[in-house]
């Protein structure tokens, strides 16, 4: 892990996320649940025109522009994880592997301690300030934490090719949640 860019990028979401969370009560997010469907497509339009996109790690910057960049990165993820927060986890990696040179499965486990960072400053605004459901939150954690630990078992195994499939796969699902939501519903 390229703990040069997860550090800086982990600080700055864990900032900006709680930032994020004020923010969604006082502006509406409409802006973002229309828009949403068209930023993932564009992502998943790239990666798969781009065939060896995150297939190896190749480093892209190097010193200040390195940790200024992935401050930025954590800022702009972290207030959007905060403030909205569908398909986080997709545009992290994207990140990861566009601006910083990681492969599929270094940016998905980088993804995972950047995007923790922001979910906890988010709840640390919105539990005191909301009313939880507390067990329908409970049963997601569960779900989530053996899927967080089924999923890295088979990225581990299978590799970046494995996971940028995967990726490709989930992006696919969240163009068509998110248009339902924008546009149907």
């Amino acid at each position: 892990m390229d703990f040069a860019v997860v550090v800086p990028a982990t600080v700055s979401a864990l900032v900006f996320g709680f930032v994020g969370a004020w923010a969604i009560s006082t502006v509406p997010a409409e802006v973002f649940r229309k828009a949403l469907p068209v930023a993932l497509a564009v992502v998943a339009v790239y990666v798969f025109r781009h065939k060896d996109f995150g297939s190896r790690a190749e480093a892209r910057m190097q010193g200040r522009s390195r940790l200024a960049a992935a401050a930025a990165l954590g800022a702009g993820i972290g207030f959007y994880d905060g403030f909205f927060g569908p398909g986080t986890g997709s545009f992290l990696v994207f990140l990861l592997v566009r601006f910083f040179g990681h492969d599929f499965l270094a940016a998905s486990a980088s993804a995972k301690i950047i995007n923790v960072a922001c979910n906890f400053a988010a709840l640390a605004w919105l539990v005191p300030t909301t009313e939880p459901l507390w067990a329908a939150a409970g049963l997601m954690v569960v779900s989530n934490m053996f899927g967080a630990w089924l999923g890295a078992r088979l990225a581990i195994r299978e590799g970046a090719a494995f996971v940028r499939k995967v990726f490709l796969l989930v992006v696919a699902g969240l163009i068509a949640k998110s248009a339902w939501d924008a546009f149907v519903l």
